[in-house]
């Protein structure tokens, strides 16, 4: 497989393009993409390796990837926007907007908690199939039934896959969309960006494909913890992370149908520009108000996660940084964006005006959160 880093690189940034090829040249990568922006400014956009290792087809600078929890700053932000445009108040009750929803000690639950995986609905109850995961309704409808785990807002744990169906029914109700049209109509279609949250199938046919060359280990958020963390229930976790299962499909992850779903909560095909792209419009004023900006990104919650075992800090939808997202020194205070299974990562820095997004098809475990952290770290190092 050929090493050639394709792309541009501002000088810089020569540190970012150094990093991104040494991970293919000790064999961590497949395939994958970074892109940069420091402001309005795009100083680095890099890809390399094979889309498809089985067909040998190259990677691609619009080639999308999947990007699994990345989705969820995705979804938030069109939550938000609605918000943001008088269609709910997000420090107000569920029920005022999802009537159905305020039973079995759920009255009290707000959009917020919703938001900041606070609702105490971090699994569901019975079993979703695959095919079922395509009805957003259906499966807003289970989760409103269910009697929560904890109080509502008493205490945080990550919501690996019912976040999406929860702010999405946010989305659902007030737009009328789903949360994939709503990104396709307002912000994905009108900014020109590589996102979709249940892609075409033109976008499914050259999208790349995953890799699970390494077993999935350790603690990222965006998949289960390894171990047995004080203070995590293992059979909850386990259900939080594979109830809907991917693998339980011909394909897995790489399912056509799985990617047609758009799980809005972990099912992201993104470029790397795409990604990058987001967060640049983000800080830039473009998708979102830069006043409900700064609101959803206030931690709402901070420490002990009881289904990821460790400590996580979380504004509206948004990761902020903690042992679950990594980010260097100077931009822990103003860091915001998410993580993915796959060591995917999107990222916005309010101060330094950075703007970053990798794709990998390469899930490794403790190597895709490695690989992250040394590209996020080397662009903050380009700006110092």
């Amino acid at each position: 497989m050929s090493h050639d880093i394709h792309g541009h690189c501002d000088p810089r940034f020569d540190r970012v393009r150094r990093t991104f090829a040494a991970h293919f040249e000790r064999g961590d990568e497949v395939g994958a993409a970074v892109c940069v922006y420091l402001g309005d400014v795009l100083v680095a956009d890099l890809w390399a390796g094979e889309a498809d290792p089985r067909s040998g087809r190259p990677w691609q600078r619009d080639t999308p990837c999947l990007t699994f929890s990345c989705a969820k700053a995705v979804t938030a932000v069109c939550a938000l926007r609605l918000c943001a445009q008088g269609a709910a108040d997000v420090e107000g009750p569920v029920s005022a907007w999802w009537p159905e929803f305020a039973v079995a000690g759920k009255d009290r639950t707000t959009a917020a908690h919703l938001l900041s995986h606070q609702a105490g609905l971090p699994a569901f109850t019975a079993p979703v199939t695959v095919a079922e995961s395509a009805d957003p309704a259906a499966l807003a409808a289970m989760l409103a039934a269910q009697p929560p785990e904890w109080p509502p807002g008493s205490d945080h744990g990550y919501h690996a896959l019912t976040f999406g169906w929860l702010a999405g029914e946010l989305v659902r109700r007030l737009s009328g969309r789903t949360v994939g049209q709503y990104l396709a109509e307002h912000i994905a279609g009108p900014h020109g960006l590589g996102l979709w949250l249940g892609a075409p199938d033109e976008v499914i046919a050259r999208a790349a494909r995953i890799n699970r060359g390494r077993p999935p280990a350790g603690g990222t958020a965006g998949r289960p913890p390894a171990g047995g963390t004080a203070g995590r229930a293992p059979d909850l976790t386990a259900r939080a992370f594979s109830n809907p299962d991917p693998t339980s499909v011909p394909g897995g992850s790489n399912s056509p149908g799985v990617l047609r779903a758009g799980w809005p909560a972990s099912g992201l095909l993104a470029t790397a520009g795409g990604l990058a792209g987001f967060y640049r419009d983000l800080l830039a004023g473009r998708l979102l108000d830069p006043a409900a900006l700064r609101s959803a990104l206030v931690p709402r919650v901070s420490g002990p996660d009881r289904i990821l075992g460790m400590n996580s800090t979380f504004g509206l939808g948004f990761m902020r940084p903690s042992e679950t997202f990594w980010i260097p020194p100077g931009g822990r205070d103003s860091a915001f964006g998410h993580t993915g299974l796959s060591g995917a990562v999107g990222l916005g820095d309010t101060v330094r005006g950075l703007a970053i997004g990798y794709v990998t098809s390469r899930m490794g475990g403790e190597l895709s959160a490695a690989r992250a952290a040394r590209l996020v770290s080397a662009a903050y190092l380009s700006t110092d």
